[in-house]
């Protein structure tokens, strides 16, 4: 799942059922977000908020090919940039939140917790069935629908930590999930950070040389 958050420099092309492919995956992927984040506060899932770091993660993939068409590379590694370290402050946050529970925390309500893992997996398929005729495409297009494929198994996991806390009625399936889900997450905006620094210096040198 951590290759899918990295960037790729959009094509100015792209067609209008490209573009309307995104707003859906954009919208399903916000709403998932705050649902799991919501959701996993309220139940007490922690899994749950590390899955939101992959919605989060996708939407801003999102934005930056609907609206970064007409930006420079210098602001597309910007934008990036900003992903890159959200996501990690948020990976940070349920690792600490893992930590929190293994003293204080109880098992979170399975049922909830496997319904909203749910909702997760098919907004997930639903994206990948939207951006599944772009999978051909330049490297932003098939990226994007490598995303929302991958993330699906993400979910598929959230169901099979619900399913652990169902049966043995411990919180160690979530936090298990969580915990790896969460180092993904950590990899991944550790990964899209440092390219986007690059890229931005990337792109000042080539201002320079312009400007020479």
């Amino acid at each position: 799942m951590a290759h899918c958050c990295q960037h790729h420099p959009p094509e100015k092309h792209q067609s209008a059922k490209f573009k309307t492919a995104l707003w859906i995956a954009l919208l399903l992927n916000l709403g998932m977000f705050l649902i799991e984040v919501f959701g996993g506060a309220h139940i007490g899932s922690t899994s749950l908020w590390a899955d939101a770091l992959d919605f989060l993660g996708d939407s801003v993939n999102y934005i930056i090919s609907i609206f970064a068409l007409g930006m420079s590379l210098y602001w597309r590694a910007t934008v990036a940039l900003l992903k890159g370290l959200t996501m990690g402050i948020f990976a940070l946050i349920v690792l600490l939140k893992v930590l929190w529970s293994i003293f204080y925390g109880m098992a979170p309500e399975a049922m909830t917790m496997g319904a909203i893992g749910f909702m997760g997996l098919m907004a997930n398929l639903i994206s990948a069935l939207v951006l599944f005729a772009f999978r051909d495409g330049d490297a932003n297009m098939k990226s994007v629908w490598l995303c929302s494929r991958n993330d699906a198994i993400g979910n598929c996991a959230i169901m099979l930590a619900a399913l652990g806390v169902f049966g043995t009625q411990s919180i160690w399936p979530d936090l298990v999930v969580a915990s790896i889900m969460a180092f993904l997450g950590l990899t991944a905006a550790w990964s899209v950070t440092q390219q986007s620094l690059q890229e931005r210096r990337d792109s000042q040198v080539i201002q320079s040389r312009r400007a020479d």
